[in-house]
């Protein structure tokens, strides 16, 4: 007799252990595929989405080159046709065209304002530079050149600073220059002479302490006073402690290096005394602090009166004894007849005969 199956309890597991270990191995590879499937899908997205916006770049990129070779770079209407060169001092046209690489013909787009720039600002002579681009074919340069103030040398003497290869013009800020043209009032700039102690050539800077306190007291000279009644014609820095300066009036004063501002208020004292006295100024020394040493010169005057005027050496007279009237002479007057009622003749008088300096040998 066959036993009854009793009914299984609610909720009663109906595998082993072995079988729910097999189901879940079944789920877990079910939901790796999956997952490799959905990454695999998201990369295949982005990469396709990398790619649309790499293909709209480039084409964008290549679009705009032919639409800029066509409309800007081959456009004859963008041709240079005009390049307007200003300038201040001695540069000439052709000299900046050629250092700047520019010609008319080529596209304006072509020329590279800020390569144009670096070469013009290496010319010793330039200070400033302004390079515009005008659509639709012109190019202005602008230039400011630097303002030479003195001749500078190492020689102690020389005679023509505009014949000289070893005399540069420099600026107030010590920067040498070899000007091609010279100009006129270059002439009557001063002479900084003996700077031996650095080599001088065109675009350096001077670095001796020597030729700074030169271009610093031709700086401090141009006050009113002192560019009038003072014009400093050259320094002599060969000393190396002291500038011996020689001024228009060929007065010689010895500078410090320090404190050349109280120095030139101690020259302009000495030059009032000088102009109240009249009397010219002949050496200074302005290195002593105290007791200064002073030597006067001759006025001006009276220099130019010797060199007119000389004096005269005094002349020597010989005296010429005056001699009598000859005998036949008196007798003639003798012989005249009288006229009744004329008073009697008087005798005739002496003549003074005029004397005659004496004739040296």
């Amino acid at each position: 007799m066959k036993r009854q199956q009793r009914p299984r309890a609610r909720n009663q597991r109906v595998s082993s252990f072995r079988q729910r270990r097999q189901q879940h191995l079944l789920d877990v590879k079910v939901r790796s595929r999956k997952a490799v499937q959905h990454r695999n899908r998201k990369f295949l997205v982005v990469f396709s989405k990398i790619a649309l916006v790499i293909a709209l770049i480039s084409a964008i990129y290549i679009g705009a080159r032919v639409a800029a070779k066509r409309f800007f770079i081959d456009n004859p209407d963008y041709k240079l046709s005009e390049i307007e060169v200003q300038t201040d001092g001695t540069l000439q046209r052709e000299q900046i065209l050629s250092v700047a690489d520019l010609r008319e013909g080529e596209n304006i787009f072509r020329v590279h304002l800020a390569r144009v720039h670096e070469r013009l600002q290496e010319l010793p002579q330039v200070d400033e530079v302004e390079v515009v681009r005008k659509l639709p074919a012109e190019i202005d340069i602008r230039i400011v050149e630097r303002k030479p103030i003195a001749w500078i040398t190492s020689e102690k003497q020389i005679a023509d600073p505009f014949a000289s290869e070893v005399a540069f013009l420099v600026d107030a800020r010590g920067v040498l220059m070899k000007e091609k043209k010279l100009l006129p009032e270059y002439l009557g700039l001063p002479l900084i002479l003996g700077c031996g102690s650095e080599s001088l050539g065109a675009g350096k800077i001077v670095e001796s302490p020597e030729a700074k306190a030169a271009l610093e007291l031709l700086r401090l000279s141009t006050r009113s006073f002192m560019q009038t009644r003072c014009q400093i014609r050259e320094i002599d820095v060969s000393k190396g402690y002291c500038l011996v300066v020689t001024d228009k009036n060929h007065s010689r004063v010895t500078f410090g290096f320090d404190n050349l501002d109280t120095q030139l208020q101690r020259l302009e004292q000495f030059l009032i005394y000088s102009d109240d006295a009249h009397r010219e100024l002949a050496t200074v020394n302005l290195l002593v602090q105290r007791n200064i040493p002073v030597t006067f010169g001759k006025p001006a005057t009276e220099v130019i009166n010797e060199t007119i005027k000389p004096e005269e050496s005094p002349k020597v007279m010989k005296a010429i004894p005056v001699h009598a009237a000859p005998k036949a002479s008196a007798t003639a007057s003798s012989a005249k007849p009288r006229s009744s009622g004329s008073p009697t003749a008087t005798p005739a008088t002496k003549r003074a005969i005029p004397l005659e300096p004496f004739k040296k040998n």
